[in-house]
């Protein structure tokens, strides 16, 4: 049992070490569970760098992040998670990152799956893999009026991008370079989970599920609550669907930018 432990140890060292990795940790007020999510992410890919798009907190959010050994870069007030995630992607692109993985600051993604998640990326033709809650059953309850609206945006997202996608509101998700370089250029604001899955199918990038476990919150509450949930997915349809009235998106090519 030792031996297989430290096999298992090396091998996921030895995927974690295989290309450049930014961690993305998108974070507002996330003071009471974002040291705990940093040293976890430590653990899982000591490796990795990690980046806290400070969203505009009023809390200790940015200060917990400095001490942590994480680099902070702070917006200037709250722009949702759409602008932070793409600050995050432009600093990826621009420091030559091979891998980015995107690790919400509430505790609910397991660092540990990184590993699966990166090591998809590396062997599959997937240009994002995203964890889905919904591959198969590992407990995870969510609340009924919001199960409906995954339901209702998972069977439309499937239709529109050909493919069977479970989870679209998943953020705990990988990209390769070339869907950095695209995340950077071009990314959606307003619900940047649901709609990116449908700007990525319609740009030519590949997608693919993997089963992951969600935890609880470690602190702090969803800005998704229950009686939000139908308004969210009324917004979010319409959203997709105005999408599909624009031009379809080009994948940015590599340009030179300062270190």
């Amino acid at each position: 049992m030792i031996r297989e432990t430290a096999h298992q140890q090396e091998t996921d060292s030895q995927v974690l070490t295989r290309v450049r990795l930014l961690v993305i940790i998108p974070a507002y007020n996330e003071e009471e569970s974002l040291g705990r999510v940093i040293h976890r992410v430590h653990e899982a890919a000591p490796n990795a760098d990690i980046v806290v798009i400070n969203d505009g907190s009023t809390d200790a959010t940015p200060a917990i992040a400095e001490t942590l050994e994480a680099k902070v870069l702070s917006l200037p007030y709250n722009l949702g998670i759409g602008s932070a995630m793409q600050t995050g992607f432009i600093f990826a692109r621009d420091r030559g990152y091979d891998v980015a993985v995107q690790v919400d600051g509430d505790g609910q993604h397991d660092p540990s799956e990184i590993k699966e998640i990166v090591e998809c990326l590396e062997t599959s033709p997937a240009d994002i893999v995203i964890g889905s809650r919904y591959v198969e059953d590992r407990g995870y309850e969510t609340p009924w009026q919001r199960k409906i609206g995954i339901l209702v945006l998972s069977g439309l997202i499937s239709l529109l991008v050909r493919q069977k996608i479970t989870d679209p509101t998943s953020g705990f998700r990988a990209l390769n370079r070339q869907a950095i370089l695209f995340c950077a250029a071009a990314y959606p604001f307003d619900y940047p989970e649901p709609e990116s899955v449908v700007l990525f199918a319609r740009a030519g990038l590949k997608i693919q599920e993997i089963p992951v476990t969600m935890n609880p919150r470690y602190g702090g509450q969803s800005s998704i609550t229950p009686i939000r949930s139908g308004y969210y997915m009324v917004k979010v349809i319409l959203s997709i669907l105005i999408e599909l009235l624009r031009a379809r998106p080009k994948i940015a090519g590599e340009t030179h930018h300062a270190p």
